[in-house]
This record gives C-alpha cells, structure tokens and sequence, in this order.
C-alpha cells in the first residue's frame, strides 16, 4: 500500500511526502492545529516574543561577569557583535526550519530529516540534557535571591520548601498551556525590565562616557567568552513548540527577529547606564551588581526592585525552559524515537502532561545537587548540537531545495554556508577551552543517548512498548519514501 497511510484512529489520511505539508495528516493534526481544543491554545505573535526572550535571557541578570572578566569596554563590544555572529544566524536557521517543518519536536525533526533517526536521537540527547540541566539552576537560584529579602529560605527545609514549590506551581502553570504560559511571560517581562529601563532614564545626567573604556587590570577571556555564550545562546529552543503556534510562516520570522532585538538591547542599555553613571572598578562586578549599581544610581527602592524582577525572571526562565523541553519529548514521541506515552495529552488544556511531569521530576531532583562541571558539560552538549544543526540547515539547502519553505533566509547556498561557519568557529573555541572532565561527562551523556535509541528500537522490534502517533506515522513514511521504501 502506497501514498496514503491511516492514522492511528483510522479515519484521518496523512497527507504523502513531498507536498509541502511535512506529512502531517490531511486536514488537521497535533501539527496543524489539534483540533478545536488546541486551536484556544495556540501561541500569538507576542507571547511568542517573550517565551522566546525568557529562552535566552530573561532580562541583563547575569551579564555582570562580562564586566568583571574584561572590563566595560570589552562587555559593551561583546554584547554589540555578538548578537551579529551568533544570536542572529541562529535565529535565521529557526525561522527557516521552523516555518519548514512546523510541527514539534523542532530540532530533533530537522536532524532526522537530514541525517536519519540516529542523529534525530542524540540532537535530542544533547538538546534535552543542556535543557534541563539549565532549567534546573532557575528553582534554586530563585531561593537564592529570596533569601536576600527573607533569610530563612537560604537553608534548611524552608529552602528545599522553596524550591519544591516553585517547581510545583510552573508545572501546573505548563499544564494548562502554552497560550496561559506565553501570556504569563509577557507580564513577566514587563515586570523583570522595567527597572532596567527606569535605571537607564534616571542613569543618562550621570553617564560619564570615558568610563565605557576600562577595561580589566588581568582578563579572565573564558569567563568572559562564556558569559557572552550563556547569556546568547538557545534561540532555537522555542522550534519543539513550533506546532502550536498561530500562522508559524509569519508569526515566527517576525517573532524570532523581534526577541533578538528587544533582548540585545535589553543587555547593552543596562550595561551603558551602569557602567557609564557608577565609578566601580571591574572587580566588583560580580553576578548580583546590577542591583548594587540601581542602588548607587536611584536609591534602595530600585535596588530592591531589580532583586525582585530576579526573581520574577528566574520564574519566566524555567516556565519557558520547561515548555521547550516538554514539547521536543513529546516531538521525539511523534517521530517514534520515544513510547507513545511521551505524547500523550490532557484533556482539557491539549498540553504533554506526560512528558511535563517527567521534565519537571528531573529538574527538580537536579536543583539540590552543585553540578558545576554537569553545566559546563551541558554547554558543551548544546555546542555538539548547534554544529549538526548548522550541518542540517546546509544539508537540507542542498539535498531538498524543492522543500516548502514559508520563511526562507535570503541567502544563496555560498552565503548560507558563510552564516552557519561563523558561529560554528565560536562553538569549536568554546568547545577547545573545555576541560577533560567536561569531556568526559559529554561522551557519557552521548553514550547515553545512543544507548537510549538502541534500547527503544529494541523495545519498538518485539513490541515491549506503543510507538507511533499521527505525526509520527507521517514523519517516519516521509523518512521512509526518501530512502526509496514507500511501501508501508
């Protein structure tokens, strides 16, 4: 049998490969829509903006050590060009490849689509661990900064009360979906960027420009590159939610380029006001200062307001990080890389309660473990990721050109090949400064995966789990009709 398959239900066609639509069923599917339930669900223009900012950012928390490691003049270049050689690619080869292939799951489709199943399995591996390890440093480091304002939390069963329930009450928040969760973000963002842009207005009669060319008595370049990767990376994350956004042809484009925009400036206006209004040497730049510098700046009361707009992001960091990593589960569960199970959804809201139970389990137990190495490990394993990645977006360039591409990066294929070798040369210098633990960590991980891949098609070959969903019944004939295999 050929050219048409059933769902699982029977009665719902997938449309066949090659027809633009990336063989999500004819008429509808998890992909195209779910139905009239999933429809209320579905991501508009600026809740996307700001899950994708809480994806990367979540406001200038954090950018402090790039002062410390290099001094203001070198933070100020850092967070100038590196949005160019980094941020911006990134964003164009999501767009491109969200807009492709709009279903979810995102980065896992686009490297089973190019390489086969296998490489499918350890970008989500690598993806997915980077993910979580993340995502689990944002419940205590909301302790952390509680802790400031009500010192019992700092220790003790108040704290890991703390951490539990910040968990806890995200979870529930995904559960009732991406539509409530990107809302929620935006009123996140506003809150967490507010007294930045306060600090900015009241900084601007006290900004002295010469102290913008300090620099750093002794320069620490690896924490100084690595703030700068930290703080820019993971613009592709939002791509595992790609089938739940209203019109993705437009919506992501717009909403990717915007985010770049209001989070590269949400981090060099802060870093101009500070640095240029408070007379502190680079050495007291330590993570934390911004508030200091408020402080210096206005007063306590918005010192104490950028403490608080901490904490509000560190809640918008993990609520998206969660979504991103729940989705692409439930994305490998259509694409039959994981049980069925991965996939299923609740009844009332449309959302992956499986796999945001599962996510938020592993993140929880992380946030009470110090893991220094695991995170610089994770960024390693984001770095392999990127590098296939970028491989896909050429690969898919040469090998499908007759693709459907709704938002196509206007480039022909020598400039396509420029834009993904120069942030691919940052990924192999921030990989090269690694050390041989994080080495070791990476290649245990990357076992891991492929262990998992092996153990799932084991259990997939006698049948010991369900595999297969709508989508995935798709995805797999389209990989299949690509290899000259359409009989199903």
């Amino acid at each position: 049998m050929t050219g048409e398959i059933k769902s699982l239900d029977g009665d719902k066609p997938v449309a066949p490969a090659g027809d633009g639509g990336g063989g999500v069923p004819a008429g509808g599917g998890r992909a195209a829509g779910h139905g009239k339930k999933g429809a209320k669900n579905k991501l508009s223009l600026v809740p996307l903006i700001f899950l994708i900012f809480f994806e990367v950012a979540g406001g200038p928390y954090g950018a402090e050590p790039a002062v410390q490691s290099a001094g203001p003049l070198f933070a100020l270049l850092g967070f100038l060009i590196f949005p160019f050689i980094w941020a911006i690619p990134e964003s164009l080869v999501t767009a491109e490849l969200s807009t492709a292939m709009p279903g979810n799951g995102g980065f896992v489709v686009w490297a089973d689509r190019a390489f086969g199943p296998v490489s499918g399995s350890l970008m989500g591996t690598w993806k997915y661990v980077s993910g979580a390890i993340n995502g689990a440093a944002f419940p205590a480091l909301c302790a952390d900064y509680l802790a400031r304002v009500v010192p019992a939390v700092a220790a003790g069963g108040a704290r890991v009360a703390t951490i539990v329930t910040f968990n806890v009450a995200l979870s529930v928040l995904n559960y009732t979906g991406l539509s409530v969760v990107g809302w929620s973000a935006v009123a996140l963002g506003v809150a967490s960027l507010s007294p930045f842009v306060l600090m900015s207005g009241i900084a601007l009669p006290k900004i002295r420009p010469h102290r913008w060319a300090a620099t750093a008595g002794e320069k620490d370049w690896k924490l100084f590159f690595n703030t700068l990767f930290w703080n820019l990376n993971y613009w592709d994350s939002v791509s595992t939610m790609a089938g739940e956004v209203e019109n993705p042809g437009k919506t992501f484009p717009t909403a990717l380029m915007s985010s770049v925009a209001m989070t590269s400036l949400g981090y060099l206006l802060p870093l101009m006001a500070a640095t240029g209004a408070v007379d502190a040497p680079p050495e007291q730049w330590g993570n934390g200062f911004f508030a200091d510098a408020a402080g210096t700046i206005a007063g306590d009361w918005l010192k104490y307001w950028i403490e608080v707009g901490a904490v509000l992001s560190s809640i918008g960091l993990y609520s998206a990080t969660l979504s991103s990593a729940a989705f692409q589960l439930l994305g490998m569960a259509d694409l039959g890389l994981l049980p069925r199970v991965f996939a299923l959804r609740a009844p009332i809201f449309n959302t992956p309660w499986v796999s945001i139970v599962v996510t938020s389990l592993i993140t929880l137990g992380m946030s009470f473990f110090s893991f220094n190495n695991i995170v610089a490990a994770a960024n390693f394993l984001y770095s392999l990721g990127m590098l296939l990645e970028f491989a896909t977006f050429v690969w898919l360039r040469i090998k499908r050109p007759e693709m459907s591409r709704p938002y196509r990066v206007p480039l022909r294929l020598p400039g396509i090949v420029v834009l993904c070798l120069v942030p691919s040369g940052f990924l192999v210098f921030v990989m090269a400064i690694a050390g041989w633990k994080v080495y070791a960590i990476s290649a245990m991980f990357t076992a891991a995966g492929l262990g998992v891949y092996y153990l799932m098609k084991f259990c997939k070959a006698r049948g010991f789990l369900k595999f297969g969903t709508v989508d995935g019944e798709g995805l797999m004939y389209e990989r299949y009709q690509e290899r000259g295999n359409v009989s199903v």
